[in-house]
């Protein structure tokens, strides 16, 4: 037990050891966590396997803007055209960073930028990491975390550079619906700001949440990816769509970072795009046996959560003070069981952990052919209740 707890102070001393300004405390702590029996961390969808077949590949290609096949296969996706899509091998948290950090150089006048509260860290540290000045939008929980309209209007100025935003938003998976993006974007034309939407979770349901960019299509950014709804981590492909004179620069920005797009992955994206899109359908949907034993459960044991449409994420509330402590000092090492500490979701601009009574639970790494659920969650009944209980 002793050694866990070490390990965990480990991730304190290393962000203050970090070369990089504003590391994310939260994926530090992830890749820190020890092995443990029952993993609840995980956002997005695991255990997906296809056989490729690609043929007599040229290796040796690579492309200044994209695989125009690609290209046209995620812009028919996303209705969109062609010169519209930005294609990385970064991931969607890649696109963010690169997509930030454009939009930070491209005017240095505008010296300041508006991130939703509560959030998904990485995102804000990528904005601190750019921008001297950051304010704050909150989505309350009494108002079922929605976008807060009349709050940005008062906050944001002609300094804002862009808005960052998640859509459905991470953690509380609520949805920002067509009206509330309107509105939001008319605040965002009248200062000249753009909005950077992450909306890696709407892929679990692609045509129900609407995207940023179809509601203003000079303003608008999405960033998303497949890594979470369909099990492709390992891939990186990452999408992002903007106007086309940004596309163009995002590309040029990849040219003068670290050359041309490379040729595999957006090779291994149209063979599932084309060939594989059912098996990748079927493989989500394994997921909402999962979905609806964990609601059982915690409805059971009477948790309030917020509702989770979209993804394999709850934001629930335990009847624990210090959810951060319980998870590192307490659930690890004794019983094996690891949600992420509401704390990582909360950080107004520091480093400070805020207690939280929060955690993230996550369902991804739940083998949905070799379910452990029901052991699982009675491990983390058990590590709950014997807390409550001293």
């Amino acid at each position: 037990m002793g050694r866990k707890k070490i390990r965990v102070k480990h991730v304190l001393n290393s962000i203050r050891r970090c070369k990089v300004k504003h590391p994310s405390s939260y994926l530090d702590w992830y890749i820190h966590v020890p092995k443990v029996k029952y993993d609840f961390r995980s956002s997005g969808l695991a255990y997906f396997q296809f056989d490729l077949d690609l043929g007599e590949v040229d290796l040796s290609a690579n492309y200044a803007h994209g695989n125009p096949e690609t290209a046209k296969l995620l812009a028919h996706r996303y209705n969109v055209q062609p010169e519209n899509v930005f294609i990385s091998s970064e991931g969607a948290s890649g696109q963010n960073a690169r997509v930030i950090r454009c939009l930070a150089e491209r005017n240095r006048d505008k010296t300041e930028a508006i991130v939703e509260y509560p959030t998904y860290e990485p995102l804000l540290r990528q904005v601190q990491e750019n921008f001297p000045r950051l304010k704050r939008l909150e989505r309350k929980e009494k108002e079922a975390y929605r976008l807060d309209v009349d709050q940005l209007g008062k906050i944001a100025s002609e300094k804002t550079a862009l808005l960052v935003l998640t859509n459905p938003h991470a953690p509380s998976g609520a949805v920002a619906d067509r009206k509330e993006l309107e509105e939001v974007m008319e605040v965002a034309e009248e200062y000249g700001f753009f909005v950077v939407c992450d909306e890696i979770y709407a892929e679990f349901d692609r045509s129900t949440v609407p995207t940023v960019f179809s509601v203003n299509k000079d303003l608008g950014i999405v960033t998303t990816s497949f890594t979470k709804a369909y099990g492709l981590g390992g891939l990186k492909l990452g999408t992002a769509l903007a106007n086309s004179g940004l596309i163009d620069e995002l590309y040029t920005d990849v040219l003068n970072t670290v050359g041309n797009s490379p040729n595999v992955v957006q090779l291994v994206a149209v063979e599932l795009l084309e060939k594989a899109m059912k098996k990748l359908e079927e493989h989500k949907r394994k997921w909402v046996r999962i979905k609806n034993e964990t609601e059982k459960w915690l409805e059971q044991k009477r948790l309030e959560y917020s509702p989770s449409k979209f993804g394999v994420t709850y934001w629930v509330k335990l009847p624990i003070k210090d959810t951060y402590r319980w998870i590192n000092e307490y659930a690890i090492p004794r019983y094996s069981v690891a949600p992420v500490p509401g704390s990582f979701f909360v950080f107004k601009d520091g480093y400070e952990l805020a207690r939280s009574d929060r955690i993230r639970l996550g369902l991804g790494a739940i083998n949905p052919d070799e379910p452990r659920l029901a052991e699982a969650v009675e491990a983390m009944e058990k590590a709950i209740d014997t807390w409550v209980a001293k």
